[in-house]
């Protein structure tokens, strides 16, 4: 607590009169991110292309590297049930994954997709993608973060689009 508050500017008190410890800090700056981050991924975007903003999210992720390092610092951490930020990581999975279900059900009603038999495998997917790149490209800066997964999402929207997965009612 004591670097952090020198890192900011302020004096160790002042900032334990906000936060509690280093977790809660942590954790008010992970809140601070997911509102950041929540308009780059579908905002004014329909259909599939609002899962083109997913690309953005990797872009700024490749820009603030120390964010991203703390989100998966800190969501492993809160694997265990007293974890503070335990909470803020279970309705961040929860919320996106909903989020996007809701996103590639609606895509499917409206006929640019065949309609799924399982959209939320399909989102679980692409989520576990894109933190399995991240986690990669956090251990080896040379890994191209924003490549990869370009190549995966364009393989996962023409695989959508030919209804590559098993149809309602298909086998």
């Amino acid at each position: 607590m004591r670097q952090i508050a020198a890192d900011v500017g302020v004096s160790p008190a002042a900032l334990l009169r906000h936060f509690q410890d280093k977790e809660e800090l942590l954790a008010a700056v992970l809140e601070w991110w997911a509102r950041e981050t929540a308009a780059l991924r579908l905002e004014g975007r329909d259909g599939l292309g609002a899962f083109d903003g997913l690309r953005d999210l990797m872009t700024y992720h490749t820009h603030h590297r120390g964010l991203l390092e703390l989100f998966i610092h800190l969501t492993g951490e809160a694997s265990s049930e007293k974890h503070p930020a335990r909470a803020f990581s279970q309705d961040r999975y929860t919320g996106i994954v909903n989020m996007l279900v809701k996103r590639l059900l609606a895509t499917a009603e409206t006929g640019e997709i065949p309609p799924l038999t399982d959209a939320q495998a399909e989102v679980r997917a692409l989520c576990a993608t894109m933190d399995g790149l991240e986690i990669q490209w956090l251990l080896d800066p040379t890994v191209d973060l924003a490549g990869l997964f370009d190549f995966h999402l364009d393989h996962t929207l023409a695989r959508w689009r030919s209804g590559g997965y098993a149809p309602v009612g298909g086998s």
